[in-house]
């Protein structure tokens, strides 16, 4: 009944012309992580005030696509264009990132793959202790692909851009290792997704930064 009334209230609050996602199975793709999923290309800080400002380019494999819909931060549905976390890492000044060029490069390899959800979730500056259960953003997380999943969506991936905050001090890189194991295999399991693909963005130097 829940769901339900769940589902319904997501089907009032999508704009009219997302509303025929609820016809379609959704492929949901979760984004995660840091600054980098999050979207720091083009933007550039200021010498002066340090304040960080986007240029408003978005590459080719970075356009917008109709078949291409983002979870907005109210759990709606509205067509997905960059910068894809503005209202979610909105402490921060968001540029490109990797989510939009993934799904079209989906989209491309197979035209029939069908409607693609992009679930964004990334903050900057977050350590993996901030993604694991029990924290804000592990449970918002949780709670945005659940909403995505009830909208008639099934779990296709996540990706996964996070490491350059636990470089800071050397307990956080020995240990990051078993935190990412269990942050992915609390997430599969409270998912119901055993099985999710989680393609993961290899940090060229996870040593301590001095």
């Amino acid at each position: 009944m829940l769901s339900f009334i769940a589902l319904a209230l997501l089907a009032y609050a999508l704009p009219i012309e997302c509303q025929n996602l609820l016809k379609h199975k959704v492929n949901i793709i979760i984004l995660a992580g840091q600054s980098n999923m999050a979207g720091r290309g083009g933007v550039a800080n200021e010498t002066s005030t340090g304040i960080g400002t986007w240029d408003g380019v978005v590459p080719p494999q970075c356009q917008p696509n109709p078949s291409i819909f983002r979870l907005s931060a109210d759990l709606a549905w509205v067509k997905a264009r960059e910068p894809i976390h503005a209202d979610i890492d909105a402490r921060k000044t968001d540029g490109v990132g990797p989510g939009m060029s993934f799904a079209n490069a989906v989209l491309t390899k197979d035209p029939n793959f069908g409607v693609v959800g992009l679930v964004p979730c990334a903050v900057g500056g977050t350590t993996i202790s901030q993604w694991q259960k029990g924290e804000f953003l592990y449970e918002q997380l949780v709670k945005r692909a659940e909403m995505a999943q009830q909208s008639g969506g099934v779990y296709r991936a996540m990706l996964w851009y996070q490491g350059e905050a636990d470089t800071v001090n050397e307990e956080d890189v020995e240990l990051y290792k078993g935190r990412l194991k269990t942050f992915f295999d609390n997430l599969r399991s409270d998912l119901h997704a055993p099985l999710l693909p989680i393609f993961q963005h290899q940090e060229r130097d996870l040593t301590l930064r001095k």
